[in-house]
């Protein structure tokens, strides 16, 4: 069947404005706070006003001063082992043995990555032993343990099966509780990437807790956004995710459309939406500071609107 232009926009444009409302208790915060001490303020937005956000973590073991008010069922704190370190289990032990209730724990940040893009560079041996020793034990505190979050290019895979070796080879099943997922691209290759993880790692829930549309136009941006949110609230194996976009415009390092905030300190539509409200129209700007770009998304509108169709037929 032979589909118009006009009626493939239409179906995109539906999908777009049937996701500006929805609500989700699996979003969370990718808490990146504002450098500026003029910006502080922006760290309130994310808790405040109806927020829909339930839970956050910020690449630390420590919870952010910024929430100090919220208590762990107002707004969950996860913690993150980011990279090697053998002090770990001690401070995650003592924030429950005062009283903070740490049900989940993140593990090594982009560890298959270089420091350049934000990633953690750690060998997967070294991690395989500091995971028996620091992150494995939390088992018996009940904590669920969530796999080394690689990133969403082939050696990430490569890394993880090399991380799982090498904890056999030491003689302990490095186990988990859920697969932490990074992407930065289009929709397809965002779905595309979900499926292989599941097929390797096969009834394993997932979380994204990095992903955006990074350096593209604003239209195609917003649409990855509606989409996106949609599928993860869709599909039962994802049991969170966490948008990164929690910046301003004028300093981002994936494109001033994929940031939160405008560069005054505005929700932009994608902004208000993840927080379950309805659009802004505040356009966000770019800046002088704006960073390297986490990657490069080959994307066109032609095919968003292939998506798009696939989408709904799902």
């Amino acid at each position: 069947m032979h589909l118009s232009s006009a009626l493939l926009l239409a179906t995109a444009t539906a999908i777009s404005a049937q996701s500006t409302y929805t609500t989700s208790a699996k979003r969370g915060l990718v808490f990146v706070p504002p450098k500026a001490s003029k910006d502080q303020h922006d760290n309130q937005i994310w808790v405040e006003n109806g927020s829909d956000l339930t839970w956050y973590y910020n690449y630390q073991v420590q919870p952010s001063t910024a929430y100090a008010n919220r208590t762990q069922e107002e707004f969950e704190f996860v913690p993150m082992l980011w990279s090697i370190d053998n002090n770990f289990y001690s401070s995650v032990k003592a924030l429950i043995d005062g009283g903070r209730n740490i049900s989940h724990i993140l593990a090594y940040n982009e560890p298959d990555g270089e420091s350049s893009t934000g990633g953690s560079s750690i060998d997967p041996a070294a991690a395989a032993t500091n995971w028996i020793s620091q992150v494995e034990p939390l088992r018996k505190l009940g904590v669920k343990l969530g796999a080394p979050a690689v990133t969403g290019s082939p050696r990430g895979f490569v890394w993880l099966e090399d991380f799982f070796n090498s904890c056999a080879s030491q003689g302990t099943n490095c186990t988990i509780d859920f697969i932490p997922i990074h992407w930065y691209g289009d929709f397809g290759g965002l779905a595309s990437h979900m499926g292989q993880v599941n097929a390797t790692y096969p009834n394993v829930a997932q979380w994204i807790t990095e992903y955006a549309l990074n350096d593209q136009p604003l239209e195609a941006t917003q649409g990855f956004f509606n989409m996106s949110a949609e599928y993860f609230d869709r599909l039962d194996n994802v049991g969170r995710y966490s948008y990164f976009g929690s910046f301003r415009s004028d300093v981002s390092n994936v494109g001033p459309n994929a940031a939160m905030l405008t560069q005054k300190g505005e929700l932009t539509d994608i902004g208000s939406w993840y927080l379950g409200g309805a659009a802004t129209n505040n356009i966000p700007k770019a800046g002088k500071d704006n960073g390297a770009s986490r990657g490069t998304a080959a994307w066109g509108w032609a095919a968003f609107l292939s998506l798009a169709v696939g989408f709904m037929a799902l």
